[in-house]
C-alpha cells in the first residue's frame, strides 16, 4: 500500500501542472483579430488561452502559481470550479477541475476530462497540445507524450509551463541532463518560483549529490510563503538524508515536519497519519521495530474521526496492519505477524472488484513476514506478485534470492534499483545497499 499515492490530492495535482502568465485570448472577437492572435502565438512565445472572461485567466493564473509557489490547499479545487461558472467553454477551466478532484471525485475527473477533450478542439494550438499531452502522462503513456511536449517547447520556447511538465517526464524517464535544461529554462523565465529548485534537487539526489540536494529543497521551502506546508522539500531532504544512511537525521526533521504541519492546520486538509507512518518506517528499517509499532499506532488514531471517506479510512486501518505486522516479523513475534497478514487478506476479499488492486500490498507484506521468518522460498513466491515498480519490493526479493543461493537473480534484481530513477523513500531505502551489493567481487 504505496504511501505515497495517498497524501492530498494538491500533491497529485502539483505533479501535473506548472505556472506561468498567461495571455488572454476573447473567444468572442472577430474573426480578423483571431487569426492576428493565432500568428502571435504561433510565431512565437507563449500559449494563448481561449475564453470569453478576463475574471475567469485572472483566477486560472493565481491558480497556477499557487501550484508553483506550492500553496495549493482545499479551496484550489473550488476556485477551478468557479472558473467553470464564469466561462463553461474554457477548456482549461474544465481541465484545472479534473486535475484537482483527482483522489476526490473519480467521476468528476471522468466528466472533466471528456468535457476538457471536447471543448479544447475548438481551443487555441498550444493549450489544446498541453493538455492532451497531460492527459497522456495520467494515462501511464508518458513515451507518447514527451514528443509531443518537445514540438511545444520549440514552438512555444518562452512557456514556462512546457519546460516544467517535459523536465518531470524526462526525470521520470532518468533522463537527468535533459530534465535540468528544461528547468534551468524555467528559472531563466521566471527565477521567483520555488517548486522547480525541489526539481532540481531531485536531480541532484539521483545523482548521488545530497549535500547539494539539500541546499535546493531549502531553497524551495525558503522561497515558498510562510504558510506553505513544503512537502516536497520535506521528502526530498528526509530522502537524502536516508541515502546517506543517516536516519536519525530523516527522523528528526520528520518529527519537525509534524510539529509544522500542525502548526499550519495541515490536519483540517489531512490527517497527519502519513507522517507518523513515514516516522515508523524510517524506525522499522533502522533497527528500531518496538517504536515503529507504537507509530503505526499513534498514527492510526487521527482517522476515525477524520473527514475521509469510509472506504479511506478503511485503506488506512490495512496500512496500519501492514506496518504492525511488519514491525511484529522485525521483533521476532511471527505468529502475531502473521495474524495481520490474514487481516489484510480478508480486507482485500470482502473489498471485490475494488480490493483487487491491493493484492500487491499484500504479497509485499506476506513476502516481508516470510523473509523474516526465514522460509526464503515462500518469500519468493510471494514477492514476485508485489508491486515490481517499487524498488524496495525489489530489494526484499533480491535479498530473498540470494538467501537461496541464487545469485544470478538476486544480482539482477539489485543491478534493477540501481539502474531505477525513481523518486521516493523507496529507492531511499534500496539503493545504498543495492549498490554495494552490485559492486561486490564474485565469491569463488
Amino acid at each position: 500500500m504505496n504511501l505515497k499515492r495517498s497524501i492530498i490530492v494538491a500533491l497529485a495535482a502539483i505533479a501535473v501542472l506548472d505556472g506561468s502568465i498567461i495571455a488572454w485570448t476573447n473567444s468572442t472577437a472577430d474573426a480578423t483579430n483571431a487569426v492576428v492572435i493565432e500568428k502571435i502565438a504561433d510565431g512565437g512565445k507563449k500559449f494563448t488561452w481561449t475564453t470569453k472572461s478576463k475574471e475567469a485567466v485572472d483566477l486560472a493564473a493565481k491558480i497556477i502559481h499557487q501550484i508553483e509557489t506550492m500553496s495549493t490547499n482545499a479551496q484550489t479545487l473550488e476556485q477551478a470550479k468557479k472558473i467553470v461558472a464564469l466561462d463553461p467553454d474554457f477548456a482549461f477551466g474544465h481541465y484545472l477541475v479534473a486535475t484537482f478532484s483527482q483522489g476526490v471525485d473519480a467521476e468528476a475527473v471522468k466528466a472533466e476530462t471528456a468535457k476538457t477533450r471536447e471543448l479544447a478542439a475548438k481551443a487555441s494550438e498550444g493549450e489544446r497540445e498541453y493538455m492532451e499531452a497531460v492527459f497522456q502522462i495520467r494515462a501511464n503513456e508518458g513515451d507518447k507524450a514527451v514528443p509531443r511536449l518537445v514540438a511545444l517547447a520549440e514552438k512555444y520556447p518562452d512557456e514556462r509551463l512546457v519546460h516544467m511538465m517535459l523536465g518531470q517526464q524526462y526525470v521520470n524517464q532518468g533522463k537527468v541532463v535533459e530534465a535540468r535544461k528544461h528547468f534551468e529554462r524555467a528559472i531563466a523565465l521566471d527565477p521567483s518560483l520555488p517548486r522547480v529548485y525541489a526539481f532540481i534537487g531531485n536531480i541532484e539526489l539521483l545523482g548521488d549529490n545530497y549535500r547539494k540536494a539539500r541546499e535546493y529543497y531549502t531553497k524551495a521551502a525558503a522561497m515558498a510563503p510562510k504558510s506553505v506546508i513544503p512537502f516536497n522539500s520535506v521528502f526530498g531532504t528526509v530522502s537524502s538524508y536516508v541515502y546517506e544512511g543517516n536516519y536519525d537525521a530523516a527522523i528528526k526533521r520528520m518529527v519537525a515536519f509534524r510539529e509544522e504541519y500542525e502548526k499550519n492546520g495541515g490536519p483540517a486538509q489531512f490527517p497527519e497519519v502519513f507522517i507518523w507512518n513515514t516516522t515508523a518506517r524510517l524506525n522499522l528499517e533502522s533497527g528500531k521495530p518496538e517504536v515503529a509499532l507504537q507509530f503505526y499506532q499513534k498514527g492510526y488514531e487521527s482517522i476515525p474521526g477524520s473527514k475521509l471517506s469510509e472506504n479511506e479510512k478503511k485503506t488506512w486501518l490495512g496500512r496500519m496492519h501492514h506496518g504492525l505486522g511488519r514491525s511484529l516479523a522485525k521483533l521476532g513475534r511471527h505468529e502475531e505477524a502473521w495474524k495481520h497478514a490474514e487481516t489484510i487478506k480478508t480486507m482485500i476479499e470482502a473489498g471485490g472488484e475494488e480490493g483487487k488492486a491491493y493484492w500487491p500490498a499484500y504479497y509485499y507484506m506476506a513476502g516481508y513476514l516470510k523473509l523474516e521468518a526465514g522460509d526464503y522460498k515462500a518469500a519468493v513466491e510471494n514477492l514476485k506478485k508485489a508491486d515490481m515498480t517499487d524498488d524496495f519490493h525489489k530489494l526484499l526479493l533480491a535479498r530473498a534470492y540470494e538467501k537461496l543461493g541464487d545469485r544470478e537473480n538476486a544480482m539482477k534484481t539489485y543491478q534493477a534499483i540501481v539502474d531505477s530513477k525513481a523518486l521516493g523513500i523507496e529507492r531511499a531505502l534500496s539503493y545504498p545497499e543495492a549498490k554495494k551489493k552490485v559492486r561486490m567481487p564474485k565469491a569463488t
